[in-house]
């Protein structure tokens, strides 16, 4: 069984019930060594009603499982591998963020947000909030590059974008990134997959890396009260993303269904209207744009028959269509 190392401390998630976010990961904590256990299968990324699921426990939304042929995880540990190429001479903090549920109805291409490290001996890691199924809470792992990529619901067609930082950005966000005691305090009790972006009730993978970034370049010290400080910090450099437009009450009334999916830290304007403001990879690339125009991104993709690598904040054509400038990385053998 394939292994994330929780973070900083934090004890192991219990037995995985799915592969589906995992994979072969190359795992490495911080210096205060954290503990290593096995991967519980990640829900992660805001389905807003999207998920699937029942009435009781997590329900099959929390036990997504992609079964992969030989030929598709090879495809997947090609594509981290070219991932891993365009890092080998990055050591600095970056943004990853990769496609994983499927978002398409709403117009959204990634749903899972992550800051990459490399540690002392060269290795590269995923830091992320995942929903811990078996404990039924959110917690922080460390996750190898094939790891990342394999956590995706479609094994034939998937993309991730990595933004690198400033030299004086990504230094200052290490120092916070790799302290783990605020990485634990800017943890949330509660997972929801649609959380509000200012209420402390809940949190999703990407509002944790919104607040991790606060807590980053806001300088915040640790105390308990760092996500409603670093919310503050949010709130005060003016992070209002564009609201989703869910379009559907079914899509409203599935958050009774969906135990993952929740309304109720949502302004009642918000719910009326069906316009969610959530965190998603996409508003987090566009916060740090805002911040550090001088942050540069990649954004890989593969179909099953190529890998393109396009360079810049526009996005690569849907369906991994290479642009005239992209770099193209032939699957076949």
């Amino acid at each position: 069984m394939p292994e994330q190392a929780a973070v900083a401390g934090l004890p192991p998630a219990a037995a995985a019930r799915t592969g589906s976010g995992s994979g072969s990961s190359s795992s490495s904590g911080p210096s205060s060594g954290p503990s290593s256990g096995p991967s519980s299968g990640p829900s992660s990324g805001p389905s807003l009603g999207a998920g699937s699921g029942s009435g009781s426990g997590s329900g099959r939304f929390c036990d997504r499982t992609l079964a992969l042929t030989a030929a598709q995880q090879d495809r997947l540990l090609r594509f981290a591998a070219v991932l891993r190429e365009e890092l080998a001479l990055e050591d600095g903090i970056v943004l990853l963020s990769r496609s994983g549920l499927d978002l398409s109805r709403f117009a959204i291409r990634y749903s899972h947000a992550a800051l990459g490290w490399r540690s002392e001996q060269g290795v590269w890691s995923a830091r992320q909030l995942y929903y811990a199924c078996d404990e039924g809470r959110p917690r922080i792992f460390d996750q190898g590059l094939a790891g990342f990529v394999l956590g995706t619901d479609d094994a034939a067609l998937g993309y991730v974008s990595l933004v690198r930082l400033p030299a004086e950005a990504s230094a200052t966000l290490r120092t916070a990134l790799l302290d783990g005691t605020r990485v634990q305090q800017l943890l949330a009790a509660r997972y929801s997959a649609n959380a509000y972006i200012y209420s402390l009730r809940y949190q999703n993978c990407n509002q944790w890396v919104m607040e991790m970034l606060a807590a980053g370049w806001g300088g915040l010290a640790e105390g308990e009260d760092l996500r409603a400080r670093a919310q503050a910090w949010l709130a005060q450099a003016a992070y209002a993303p564009q609201p989703v437009e869910v379009g559907s009450r079914w899509l409203m009334l599935a958050s009774w269904f969906v135990p993952l999916v929740h309304l109720d830290d949502h302004p009642d304007a918000a719910r009326d209207a069906m316009r969610l403001q959530v965190s998603l990879p996409a508003t987090v690339e566009q916060f740090v744009q805002q911040r550090f125009p001088g942050s540069s991104r990649v954004e890989l993709c593969h179909d099953e028959h190529q890998i393109v690598v396009h360079r810049g904040w526009s996005p690569v054509a849907a369906g991994c269509v290479a642009g005239p400038d992209d770099r193209v990385i032939p699957l076949a053998d």
